[in-house]
Order: structure tokens, then C-alpha cells, then sequence
């Protein structure tokens, strides 16, 4: 795999099925909390989550966080279509990843 990239998932990327589809291979990943955040309320199609920034910056988001290439980073914003963005996040182990938020453009 080149050019490891991290990403933290907390909805579906985590389902075995859709990293077969999106990316022809299951993943391996590790728990991880992303801090300063939380599940919003709102949903994609009313069934996908997202999450928001927190007033609150104990709250947190449990996900898995995984190893990807440069390829299957842009594979998966092409899975998350339009009603993501990916920005860069710091979670609580240190660690930088990508992680997908509600696109409001």
C-alpha cells in the first residue's frame, strides 16, 4: 500500500460489506475517540450518520480508525458523494485522520 493515510470511521465505511464494494478489501482497523465532537442528530437519507463539532469538548465520538492508501481515500469520497466532506482531525491518541463531516457547501 502506498501513501498510508489514517481515517476514522464512525458510521458505515466500518461494515466489512461496503469496504468490499467501495475498495475491493476489508480493512483492519483499531478503536479509536474523536474528541470536541458528536453524533449530530441530523442523518443522510435519514439512516447515515454525521457528526459535528461540540460546545462541550469532553464529548466524543467512538469509531475505528484505519489504514488507507491515497487511491482508497479518494475511492471512499467518491462512496460518500456529495452530502460529505473529509477535513483532518486530531484524535485523542495523538493521531491525525481523515474523517467525514456533513457537507454544508
Amino acid at each position: 500500500m502506498r501513501a498510508t493515510q489514517y481515517l476514522f470511521s464512525y458510521g458505515s465505511l466500518q461494515s466489512k460489506d461496503i469496504q468490499k464494494t467501495v475498495l475491493g478489501r476489508t480493512l483492519k482497523g483499531k478503536s479509536g475517540i474523536l474528541v470536541g465532537y458528536r453524533i449530530s442528530e441530523k442523518k443522510v437519507q435519514g439512516k447515515y450518520p454525521l457528526i459535528e463539532p461540540s460546545p462541550i469538548n469532553t464529548d466524543k465520538v467512538k469509531g475505528t480508525i484505519f489504514k488507507v492508501s491515497n487511491f482508497e481515500l479518494h475511492e471512499l469520497d467518491r462512496y460518500d458523494t456529495y452530502a460529505y466532506m473529509r477535513i483532518e482531525v486530531r484524535l485523542k491518541s495523538g493521531t491525525k485522520a481523515w474523517a467525514y463531516i456533513e457537507n454544508l457547501v
